[in-house]
C-alpha cells in the first residue's frame, strides 16, 4: 500500500527517488525483521539518507519500532541518527471525518486491540494542573515527562517529575 502511495505522490509532485520495496511481516519473528534491517544497512552503502515510510502514526502499532530495536543493537550510529516522524492515526482521522471528538474536557479514551484478551497498556496522562504533585500517577513501566512539546523550551525527562510546573505537560507510562 505504501509503495503505491509514495509512487503516486512522487508522480503528482514531479520528483523521483529510488524506492526500495520491503516486505513487512505481520508476524513478530526477529528473523523476519532482520531481513528488513539488512536491506536498510545495505542501502546505506549506496544512499546517504533513507526514509522508511509507514501507514498512520509511527507511535501506534507501527512496524518501525521492531526495526529500530534491531538497529539499536546492531548499529548505534544509524540508530542515533534516526528520526521518527509522527503521522496521523486512523482513529484521529476517523474522528475528524465525522466531526466527533475522541475526548473533551476531563474525558479520556482507550485503544483496545481486539485480537487478544490480555494486553499491556501504555498510558498517557494529560491535562495536569500547575503545581500538582505527581505521586498519585500510577506507574507500571517507565514514565517520561514531556513539557512544551514542539514549543520553545521543550523538555523531555526520562522520569516522572515530582511536580508539574508547566501547563503543557504530559506523562507517558511506557510498558512496551
Amino acid at each position: 500500500m505504501i509503495y503505491k502511495i509514495v509512487q503516486k505522490l512522487m508522480e503528482e509532485f514531479n520528483f523521483t527517488k529510488p524506492i526500495i520495496p520491503m516486505y513487512t511481516p505481520m508476524n513478530f519473528k526477529t528473523e523476519d525483521w532482520q531481513n528488513q534491517v539488512d536491506t536498510i544497512h545495505k542501502s546505506f552503502e549506496k544512499y546517504k539518507t533513507l526514509s522508511f515510510v509507514t501507514l498512520g502514526d509511527s507511535a501506534v502499532y507501527s512496524t518501525v519500532y521492531y526495526l529500530l530495536d534491531l538497529i539499536k543493537e546492531q548499529n548505534s550510529i544509524v540508530y542515533e541518527n534516526s528520526e521518527v516522524i509522527p503521522g496521523v492515526t486512523s482513529f484521529s482521522n476517523a474522528s475528524a471525518k465525522v466531526k466527533k471528538p475522541l475526548c473533551v474536557g476531563d474525558g479520556s479514551f482507550s485503544i483496545v486491540p481486539l485480537h487478544k484478551e490480555k494486553v499491556v497498556n501504555t498510558t498517557v496522562f494529560m491535562r495536569p494542573k500547575i503545581g500538582m504533585q505527581t505521586d498519585k500517577i500510577p506507574q507500571k513501566g517507565t514514565i517520561y515527562t514531556f513539557e512544551n512539546l514542539n514549543f520553545k523550551g521543550e523538555t523531555i525527562h526520562k522520569k516522572k517529575k515530582k511536580k508539574v510546573d508547566k501547563y503543557m505537560t504530559l506523562f507517558i507510562d511506557f510498558v512496551q
